[in-house]
């Protein structure tokens, strides 16, 4: 017994304390491939003011009115054909990742995962760390390169959560690791794997990053530059292999100007231009998800083959393979320092 449970009176709540805790969090997903649980999401993720930053009053109803009642019943269309036994791509992904981070780190550290939109809600999950002793808990936003869409909403949700909180835990966030060595070593080591393993060599590699409004860059958002970053070091890395490297923005949303040049576009150019030999990665997502298994995998072939291209792969993540979970152990220790 220790000198705390001894001079606890006897009728006193009973109270677990002292560990520390992980939470991995990524985007979210909707818990089904059908429209009701596609609008569900949407409707959430699309409501998030650091997602979309018109005033609500001019949105909403464009949101309840227009989108809402088109868009689901077309992304669960493309939802079903990238829907895995064990669900959601990017859940299991995620899912997999924390079962393996948790023996890495060892018994001393608790490691959950959730998902920013829909389940499981970082709200939640912050609470059954606290309810097991996690006085201290490392949020890790799954996202590379910083953007207010992504890695702030995340910490605008655990705030939140830790508003309604009478005993608050300690709480780290995960930095922006764009430029960490530790990430390029495990992309460069994780692409070039998958190129060997091609039976053709690609004339060019597209680096296909997420799409975000031209406006956000305006307005001082960092995720333009990181993602250029990350291409510039992982096109040294990769330089010695004799392609050419490209890098894009996928997954344009609305009429609003977006990064350029946009993903669809470059692989149709390409084509067009003459290559016929493509192979596209998408290193700021740290799990396969919609955007790159249909998005990038399936569309892109059939728009890259349509307009002339003849070879074409899309490169998975890092997801929880070798690389990507010895990268995600050294970013988490890192950040754990003095707490572990």
């Amino acid at each position: 017994m220790t000198w705390q449970e001894q001079s606890l009176p006897a009728d006193h709540p009973a109270v677990t304390s002292g560990r520390i805790g992980v939470l991995l969090v990524n985007l979210g997903t909707p818990e089904g491939p059908d429209a009701r649980s596609v609008k569900r999401y949407l409707g959430e993720f699309l409501s998030d003011r650091r997602v979309v930053e018109i005033p609500a009053i001019a949105w909403q109803p464009i949101l309840r009115g227009i989108i809402l009642n088109t868009r689901p019943k077309k992304s669960a269309e493309a939802y079903r054909k990238v829907w895995r036994a064990d669900g959601s791509p990017l859940a299991a992904i995620t899912r997999a990742q924390a079962d393996k981070l948790r023996p890495m780190l060892g018994d001393g550290v608790q490691v959950r995962w959730a998902m920013r939109y829909g389940e499981p809600a970082i709200g939640g999950e912050l609470q059954a760390l606290m309810d097991a002793g996690c006085e201290r808990i490392l949020l890790a936003p799954l996202y590379p390169q910083y953007c207010a869409a992504t890695t702030a909403t995340v910490v605008d949700k655990a705030a939140d959560k830790l508003r309604e909180m009478r005993w608050q835990p300690s709480l780290r966030t995960l930095p922006p690791y764009h430029d960490d060595p530790v990430y390029i070593d495990a992309l460069a080591a994780d692409l070039g794997a998958q190129l060997d393993a091609l039976d053709f060599d690609p004339e060019v590699l597209l680096l296909s990053f997420h799409g975000m409004p031209q406006r956000t860059l305006e307005l001082g958002d960092p995720y333009h530059c990181h993602c250029r970053k990350t291409a510039r070091l992982l096109e040294a890395r990769l330089a010695d292999r004799g392609m050419e490297i490209r890098t894009s923005f996928q997954s344009r949303f609305g009429r609003a100007k977006w990064l350029e040049p946009a993903t669809d576009a470059t692989i149709e150019e390409l084509a067009r231009s003459g290559t016929k030999r493509l192979a596209i990665a998408a290193p700021g997502f740290s799990a396969d998800c919609l955007e790159t298994l249909e998005e990038l995998a399936i569309q892109g072939r059939e728009q890259f083959q349509a307009a002339g291209g003849e070879r074409f792969a899309a490169l998975a993540c890092l997801n929880d393979g070798p690389a990507g979970m010895a990268m995600l152990d050294a970013i988490v220790r890192r950040e754990l320092s003095g707490w572990i």
